[in-house]
């Protein structure tokens, strides 16, 4: 299965959100990464078919998935930014609900609303009401609901958002083992999420693709521009203010060891290091915000 975008273009107005996209996806994990305001979520609404290109299509496997309609519709799973929940809702009777929405047969339905539950963690609340549930809880009722149809093109738009580090891992697993034969495309600004999972990465600045590999080859641009450089304790905040600083530990001997990102040593005892997919990120966006 390959989903291509052709020229994809989205404008509101007199901005341009989405710039002439030419990317080809198959099956794998694709992490999206981008300030806000850097055309993911419009890319994504766009793969979902939710909002129509000014210009540009997008087809699967040659067909444009504008023609194919709900057939498309029913190989795809979504999780937006922000999902609507019905609070009175238990959250069987909800994952049911999206069921029937989805076209499952009622059999089919419960057997895997219960199966999703059990795998998000939330197999003990499913006769809950979700007014109840913590944000955390919701986001992974939000991720079963988009895995129902068990859909062959998974989109997920901050699905780590209120998770905490245990369910974020939970939720790496799920979708690991899920993608081996999917398409998953996957935005985050919790950088290490998409470094453990994604096979590709697809970065965005400005609505445009300005990197799209694997992450240790995306990465390479910047060897020889991040460092490790030891301070005093008592000066590490003034120092990691002063760089562009991705990292700092402290030691046991009064000393911080402070990762910078800098097209020169920073320091004189600056050390060079081999730079990971958040040096990348803070390397691009570092103090942006794009409207």
């Amino acid at each position: 299965m390959k989903l291509k975008t052709i020229d994809l273009t989205k404008k509101f107005g007199s901005k341009t959100a989405v710039k002439h996209l030419n990317i080809t996806l198959s099956n794998g994990v694709y992490g999206l990464l981008g300030a806000n305001g850097a055309g993911k979520t419009t890319f994504m609404r766009l793969l979902c078919n939710i909002q129509t290109p000014t210009s540009g299509k997008i087809v699967l496997d040659g067909k444009n998935i504008v023609t194919l309609g709900e057939k498309y519709s029913e190989l795809l799973g979504y999780l937006p930014q922000h999902f609507g929940y019905y609070p009175e809702f238990t959250a069987l009777d909800f994952l049911l609900y999206i069921s029937a929405l989805k076209g499952l047969s009622e059999k089919n339905a419960k057997k895997k609303s219960k199966q999703l539950l059990e795998a998000v963690g939330l197999s003990e609340e499913s006769r809950h009401k979700i007014k109840t549930f913590s944000g955390g809880m919701k986001q992974r009722l939000g991720i079963a609901q988009a895995m129902l149809n068990n859909p062959h093109i998974l989109i997920l738009d901050e699905p780590t958002a209120g998770l905490d580090p245990k369910e974020r891992v939970r939720f790496r697993n799920i979708i690991s083992a899920f993608a081996q034969d999917r398409i998953v495309i996957l935005s985050t600004h919790i950088v290490s999420d998409v470094e453990f999972i994604a096979e590709e990465i697809i970065m965005m600045k400005s609505g445009e693709i300005i990197h799209f590999g694997k992450p240790q080859e995306i990465t390479s641009e910047i060897d020889g521009q991040v460092w490790e450089c030891t301070v005093p304790t008592a000066h590490a905040e003034k120092c990691a203010a002063a760089f562009n600083t991705s990292n700092l530990r402290n030691t046991d001997r009064g000393e911080t060891v402070l990762r910078i990102i800098a097209d020169h040593p920073p320091m004189e005892n600056a050390i060079p290091i081999r730079p990971n997919l958040e040096d990348l990120y803070l390397y691009y966006f570092k103090g942006d915000a794009e409207k």
